[in-house]
């Protein structure tokens, strides 16, 4: 089954982003932000130590190591969290927001983000995954940026792995290098080509999301990204078939999965796959390589792109930075 072609226009009516961050450079200021669970203040100084040898200059978030007064499970009230955001992507000095871990709470501080005041900052590099989804998701529709979905500042796989913290870095600094991606593990779960404009993210949160204001009603023409953690696979055909009875898939391209950590054996989640996607007819790679596995690619979201199952690749149509004098 090949269906470039028959995607072909679908791809084209999600052109690259008009307007796109630049890629980083050494001296860069970028800010580190906790918009979800608590922080431990190690791995903090671990992850910061990791950005400062780039060369990046790195600025903690006021409510960075704050904890909700009530709910433990918040690193700070919803309103700081929200302002230490809206401080980091107002600020002309800085590159990028790198969340520091997920966790739960974006969205109960997304809504209290004025997205009208974001969108006349210059366009900046998001970086994050799991509960940043939501986040994700904003900027795209709000901003009409591209993002990054990749790990954050103070996330296990990158500070313990070597290929996950590089693989970052040559995004940020390098992305004409990681167009191509892939992994040992890629391979087709249902065969095909397709084109489209990369989305998605934690599964979880792209369900839970459906019908608040920062969800997109469907994600028609897209090469959709899902992946999750600790979600059993009875939690993932709820997951998937709360997304299909919504309407979410209708038209999506194609579908790229990543790493299920701790949902249990991974046939059983390859079969729930299989049982839920495949009546889509159309192409799904099985375990591209991203999310909350021990190791993972930071993956672009909002740029077209084209996936190839077969061949186990997601290949961007351009580096999804640009230029710093772009």
């Amino acid at each position: 089954m090949d269906q470039l072609t028959t995607d072909e226009s679908a791809h084209r009516r999600h052109p690259s982003p008009a307007r796109r961050p630049r890629r980083l450079t050494a001296g860069d200021r970028v800010a580190l932000v906790a918009p979800s669970g608590p922080i431990d203040p190690q791995r903090l100084a671990d992850g910061t130590a990791l950005l400062r040898s780039w060369g990046l200059e790195v600025a903690p978030g006021e409510h960075l190591l704050d904890r909700h007064p009530v709910h433990g499970y918040l690193a700070g009230t919803d309103a700081d969290r929200a302002a230490d955001f809206r401080r980091a992507w107002l600020d002309p000095g800085t590159a990028a927001v790198i969340c520091a871990r997920g966790g739960y709470g974006v969205q109960r501080m997304v809504d209290l983000i004025d997205w009208d005041e974001l969108r006349t900052a210059p366009p900046k590099i998001l970086v994050g995954f799991s509960d940043v989804t939501v986040l994700h998701e904003a900027v795209c529709l709000r901003l009409g940026l591209p993002t990054l979905y990749g790990p954050m500042g103070t996330a296990a796989a990158f500070l313990g792995d070597p290929a996950t913290a590089e693989h970052l870095r040559r995004t940020l600094f390098e992305p004409a290098t990681t167009r191509i991606l892939t992994s040992a593990t890629a391979e087709p779960l249902v065969p095909g080509r397709a084109a489209g404009t990369t989305a998605g993210g934690c599964a979880a949160l792209l369900a839970t999301d459906r019908g608040a204001p920062s969800a997109r009603n469907s994600f028609a023409g897209t090469i959709l990204l899902l992946e999750d953690v600790n979600e059993l696979p009875y939690r993932l055909d709820r997951t998937l078939t709360q997304l299909l009875r919504t309407g979410a898939l209708d038209g999506v391209a194609g579908i790229a999965l990543g790493s299920w950590e701790g949902c249990g054996p991974l046939d059983l989640v390859r079969e729930v796959m299989l049982d839920r996607l495949a009546p889509l007819g159309v192409p799904v790679i099985w375990e591209l390589g991203f999310g909350h596995g021990p190791t993972s690619l930071t993956v672009p979201l909002g740029v077209p792109a084209v996936l190839d199952a077969d061949a186990g690749t997601l290949t961007l149509d351009e580096p999804v930075l640009g230029e710093p004098d772009a």
